[in-house]
């Protein structure tokens, strides 16, 4: 982990990185981080991911997602639409049922505040990963 750059790139967040996502690594291209904030009525999450790290293709069966991007840079993109750049201050608002992906630009720290939204019987499904083909045109 580059440290400095870290420290750089995330500037002005205010929440801890966490450990290593070693739960949801299988899921992830590249190293990411994860504290949870609290799971207690809608789980909030702190994603922190590396430089080039991003997730895999995946959607919110049930409920949806809400991220808060509050550091560094990165990107969201949905399923048959380009990809969107993504800075501190960005909030996507993510329906359920729709693939997607998020992650880090090649050369930034990225961090997103994720927010469950909370659906009876909901569920994630991971699908294929971001292939490196694409993810290298951004």
């Amino acid at each position: 982990m580059d440290k400095e750059q870290m420290l750089n790139d995330l500037q002005g967040t205010v929440f801890d990185i966490g450990n290593e996502n070693q739960a949801y690594a299988q899921y992830f291209v590249g190293k990411s981080y994860l504290n949870m904030l609290t799971t207690q009525g809608v789980s909030i999450g702190n994603v922190t991911f590396e430089p080039g790290c991003r997730n895999h293709w995946h959607i919110h069966h049930g409920g949806g997602q809400i991220l808060l991007v509050t550091g560094g840079r990165g990107w969201y993109q949905t399923w048959g639409k380009p990809a969107q750049a993504l800075k501190a201050g960005d909030v996507v608002v993510i329906p359920p049922e729709v693939k997607h992906w998020h992650g880090a630009a090649k050369d930034s720290w990225f961090a997103h505040l994720a927010i469950e939204i909370p659906s009876v019987d909901g569920s994630n499904e991971w699908c294929e990963p971001v292939d490196d083909q694409t993810y290298g045109q951004l």
